[in-house]
């Protein structure tokens, strides 16, 4: 019996609506360190960063009023959006978890932050929580 090969928690996402707010909180009440922000204008999204490698959180504001994000935070409010996984071959992982009948929103990877490749599991899949597969660009893995 095969298994995807995970290499470990990549990243948490928290969707929130006034990212500058949220970032002032991570950062300066936290103490984490901001480690980037960016557009990723395939999820319609801005994401700020913070920490290098596995084990990252990042949150996530809508760049529109129609974006994925921003019907979640409609729907839900701010809070837990995905739990983000780093596979060493995001093909692979998807051919394996759509052979065992896991409900997967992508069927091919789509462009994520950090130019990496990413899919999504639906939350009907995972016991209600959204689930991010990661692939990091070849050559860049996560420490």
């Amino acid at each position: 019996m095969s298994a995807v090969k995970c290499l470990g928690l990549d990243h948490v996402a928290i969707a929130v609506s006034e990212l500058e707010r949220a970032i002032e909180l991570y950062r300066d009440a936290f103490g984490l360190p901001l480690s980037e922000v960016e557009e990723v204008p395939e999820q319609k999204t801005k994401a700020a960063i913070f920490g290098h490698g596995r084990g990252r959180v990042e949150l996530l504001c809508p760049t529109v009023e129609d974006s994925p994000v921003a019907r979640f935070l409609k729907k839900r409010g701010e809070g837990l959006h995905h739990l983000c996984l780093e596979v060493e071959d995001i093909e692979a992982a998807m051919a394996e978890l759509r052979a065992k009948g896991a409900p997967l929103i992508d069927q091919v990877p789509r462009p994520g932050a950090g130019g990496a490749k990413v899919a999504f599991i639906h939350p009907q899949g995972c016991f209600g929580v959204l689930v991010e597969l990661r692939e990091g660009p070849k050559g860049q893995q996560a420490n």
